[in-house]
């Protein structure tokens, strides 16, 4: 009876643990579907957004077919990108081979991006329709029927190296603040550039104390993650040399010992041939005593060159130069 009621709750037991693994795989593959398809909408966005950067370049030049992303170069604008059929890279289907895989790392990509970096913005209207949008943009959504005002600057950080930051500062016409993230979901919507307008006096105050408050704002944040990685760097630094020191004194500690139990050895031998036999032994300990006091000097020396250069770097954080460029301001609308 007591064993044909242990294997009942064995059984049940069986039945819970492949319940369990059953759903704990189907919970890992939809956590992995999620993620595979987060990393392909951030692709597709980078591939978007190139691919209309090269529309806008390549107007003149070029024959474009949307359906599979590829444009026909009937004159190319530089020397090393020939004429022909160009097919825009992709990770979700197969690509075409051969010289004229379009990307960003390719000559006439480099031109285009080059070329997009050096157009010039004047002040202007952009009227956004999120009306005619493929896809709900819940942010945008909540602008629409609503203009104001925006601008993007870019902030260049030099520090322990080289941090750049585009940032978006905006704001509609009641004065509420419109974020980073909105900015950057409009220009996810098509647009019309209208006129050249010349902004207000109130609006460019505006838009100036925005800019420097973001600004301000970024290089707190990028600070204190240099602060992070320098105290980080400091308390490594720290309990590498603890660990050099108590190594080093340690190993000094026993030769001291076996000196001394040497040299009561000595004293109690017997014969003249064992107590020299000692001497040269305790001679010996004597002389690799001296040579690791040498060495511990080596790493004092060692430390204090380490945190001589933590130190040049606590120094060049404190001479900290920052940049700020104005790429553009606009007079922006949704409909």
């Amino acid at each position: 009876m007591q064993q044909e009621l242990e294997g009942q709750i064995a059984s049940k037991i069986d039945d819970t643990r492949k319940i369990l693994l059953e759903h704990f795989d189907e919970d890992v593959h939809e956590r992995l579907k999620v993620n595979l398809a987060g990393t392909q909408a951030r692709l597709d966005k980078i591939g978007r957004l190139f691919w209309e950067l090269t529309r806008f370049e390549l107007a003149e030049s070029a024959e474009f077919e949307d359906a599979n992303y590829s444009f026909l170069l009937k004159k190319s604008p530089v020397q090393n990108a020939w004429p022909g059929h160009y097919f825009l890279i992709s990770k979700n289907q197969a690509n075409q081979p051969g010289d004229f895989l379009y990307r960003l790392s390719h000559p006439l990509g480099e031109y285009v991006i080059k070329s997009g970096q050096e157009e010039s913005c004047p002040v202007s209207e952009v009227v956004f329709n999120i009306t005619d949008h493929s896809s709900k943009i819940s942010l945008v959504e909540q602008l629409k029927g609503k203009a104001g005002w925006l601008c993007l600057q870019k902030l260049t950080i030099n520090s322990y190296g080289q941090d750049e930051y585009l940032l978006f500062s905006g704001f509609d016409d009641s004065g509420k603040n419109i974020d980073q993230e909105a900015c950057q979901k409009l220009f996810m919507c098509y647009g019309n550039v209208g006129q050249k307008i010349d902004i207000t006096e109130k609006a460019a105050f505006r838009l100036n104390e925005e800019e420097e408050r973001h600004c301000k704002a970024t290089i707190a944040t990028n600070l204190e993650q240099n602060n992070c990685h320098f105290n980080e760097v400091r308390d490594q630094l720290d309990k590498w040399a603890e660990d050099m020191e108590k190594a080093a004194q340690k190993e000094l500690d026993d030769i001291k010992r076996q000196i001394r139990e040497l040299q009561r050895q000595s004293r109690q031998a017997p014969t003249i041939e064992e107590q020299h036999q000692f001497q040269e032994e305790i001679s010996r300990l004597e002389r690799k005593k001296r040579k690791l006091r040498e060495r511990i000097f080596d790493v004092e020396d060692e430390i204090a060159q380490r945190r001589d250069k933590l130190v040049n770097a606590l120094e060049a954080r404190m001479k900290q130069k920052t940049n700020t460029e104005r790429l553009f301001a606009i007079r922006w609308k949704v409909i």
